[in-house]
This record gives C-alpha cells, structure tokens and sequence, in this order.
C-alpha cells in the first residue's frame, strides 16, 4: 500500500512539474507571437507613411523643381524603409527617412503657394495622423518586446528560452534627433512676429 501511496505522490510530481513547464513554454510562444502581432501593427503603419511619401515628392517637385538632391534624398530613405527587414533596421531607416522629412518640409517654408495648396495640406495631415499611429505602434511593440525579453531570460523560463531557441527581440528605438517631435509650421516668420 506504501509503495502505491508514493508511486502516486511521485505521478502526481511528474504531472505538475510538466503542466508547470507546457505553461512556461507557453507563455514564451505566445509572447513571442504577440511581438510579432506588435510588429506587423508598426510595420503596417511604416508602409503607409511610405505610400504618402511619393504624393508628398510630386506635389512638392511642382513648387520646387530645382530642390532635386531633398527629393531624392527623401525618395531614397522611402526606399530604404521598404526594403527592411528587422525591426532594427527598419527604426534605422525610419529615423533617416524622418530626417530627410525635416528637410522637404523646410524646402516647403521656402514656397507659399505650396504651403497653401490643398493636396500638400491633406498629404500633410495625413503624415501627421501616420506619425502618431506609429508611435502608438512603437509604444505597443516596445512593452510587448520587454515582457517576452524578460520571459526569456528570467529563471526558470530561460531555461526554455536557450532550449527552444527563443531568441531576444530588438526594440524599436528612435535615434537621439530622432526622438524629438517633428516640428512642421506652414506659417511665414512674419506671420509669427
């Protein structure tokens, strides 16, 4: 009777040990999927901004035909955005294309009849609303990326991590400039006097 007693004491350990270790390797798949949700909602929001860069660049290159090297510049960066592939990468090209926007929107101080024209004014807004959806994206990316980083290397769940090859996930980081808000005024200086 003895011997049973601690045949089932010892089933009853085995069968709590392994439904403790399905939950942890578990929780590890799925806060790995939710990074990679958190990342097709930045990716999503990083491809639209990019399909408004060339209505952006054609209503511009109507104002400011002999402005070329910022439109190329701008038309490059777009390029290299699109063609990322890691989150890293693509926060990389983000942060260089958001630089080359800097630059287009200064061209834009230089013309009034652009800063006035209807479709710049839309493109405009809508580069706005994409901005701040990207950064909300940001946010949810970076907090899913810190608890699925901590998952995979807190003990025990590291353990797993190392065993199944759950690999630590990049954030998605704004470069020094970068972080600060794009500041965008189509006001003339005399109008701010």
């Amino acid at each position: 009777m003895a011997l049973w007693i601690t045949i089932g004491v010892i089933v009853a350990v085995i069968v709590v040990i392994g439904f403790i270790l399905v939950g942890m390797y578990n929780g590890l798949v799925q806060a790995r999927l939710r990074v990679r949700e958190a990342w097709s909602g930045i990716d999503v929001q990083l491809k639209r901004r990019a399909s408004l860069i060339p209505n952006l660049v054609e209503t511009v290159k109507g104002y400011a035909a002999h402005e070329r090297e910022t439109l190329q510049n701008v038309t490059e960066a777009r390029a290299r955005l699109q063609q990322a592939g890691t989150p890293g990468a693509a926060a990389e090209a983000n942060n260089m294309l958001t630089q080359t926007l800097r630059s287009l929107f200064a061209v834009a101080e230089a013309y009034p009849d652009l800063k006035a024209n209807e479709n710049f004014m839309h493109l405009q807004e809508e580069l706005t609303d994409t901005e701040d959806k990207i950064a909300y994206a940001r946010q949810f990316y970076n907090t899913n990326v810190l608890s699925y980083n901590t998952k995979t290397e807190t003990f025990p769940s590291v353990i797993f991590a190392n065993m199944f090859n759950f690999e630590r996930e990049e954030f998605f980081e704004a470069e020094e400039e970068a972080r600060e808000d794009v500041r965008v005024s189509f006001t003339t200086p005399a109008a701010n006097a």
